[in-house]
């Protein structure tokens, strides 16, 4: 599991929600920034890895599991059209 690839679950779980990204963060009443990409990486080039807290607001707010989510790390092909 690498930082990509929970990004990549992030936003594939946001379009399985029919939302974007920012709309997900919205929904789970974070700032609607918080999934941006330019937020994925420090000014030094160190990887942001998203907080546990904002997984659960997104799970909480869905009314999905963790094994929900997860399934888009296990599964980079799952939610794609």
């Amino acid at each position: 599991m690498t930082h990509d690839d929970i990004w990549r679950a992030i936003e594939r779980f946001a379009t399985e929600h029919g939302m974007t990204c920012s709309g997900l963060a919205k929904c789970s009443g974070l700032d609607p920034t918080t999934f941006n990409k330019s937020k994925r990486w420090s000014k030094e080039g160190q990887p942001r890895w998203p907080s546990t807290n904002s997984i659960s607001k997104i799970l909480s707010s869905t009314g999905a599991k963790i094994q929900d989510f997860t399934k888009f790390i296990d599964n980079p092909n799952q939610g794609r059209d």
